[in-house]
């Protein structure tokens, strides 16, 4: 197999560490099946898709929706970077996960919203609520129609 490709951008190597850790354990994968970018200190180098078997991108402290003005200097050096990879990505149908900071590069990428003012939450526990899709949904089987989780974002992306 393949490695995974993970891309991180958490600056604080404890949280970073934490992230990767928890990719390997739910992912059921092991280190041997990895290959690690923190984005966050050199950017992206040049990456060959086909070297992979898919691209991860976590999440850290950067915000899609923030202002040129706003955006961390590191943030600055390789969101270019990364819409550039989320082209390839596309232009191939490659197997892409996007958590966090991920899933709004991804929507931003393709022409979505991704903002601070429409269905963003404060941290803590929050209901959620399955639509009657995902009551069908095999990712959501054995799961009860209303239930507590964690929220943790200031964005939210719109279609």
């Amino acid at each position: 197999m393949k490695p995974f490709l993970i891309l991180q951008l958490r600056p604080i190597d404890l949280a970073s560490d934490d992230e990767y850790k928890a990719f390997l354990k739910y992912g059921g994968l092991k280190a041997d099946e990895i290959h690690r970018i923190r984005m966050e200190q050199k950017g992206i180098p040049e990456i060959r898709l086909s070297d992979y078997s898919g691209v991860i991108l976590g999440g850290g402290p950067s915000n899609v929706s923030d202002t040129d003005h706003k955006k961390y200097p590191y943030q600055k050096i390789f969101e270019p970077q990364l819409n550039k990879l989320l082209d390839a990505i596309f232009e191939s149908d490659f197997p892409f996960l996007g958590t966090c900071y991920g899933i709004g590069a991804l929507v931003k990428h393709q022409n979505g919203i991704v903002s601070q003012e429409k269905y963003a939450e404060a941290v803590g526990v929050v209901d959620i609520k399955l639509t009657e899709a995902a009551k069908q949904d095999f990712l959501t089987t054995g799961l009860p129609a209303v239930f507590k989780a964690f929220g943790g974002h200031k964005e939210a992306c719109q279609l």
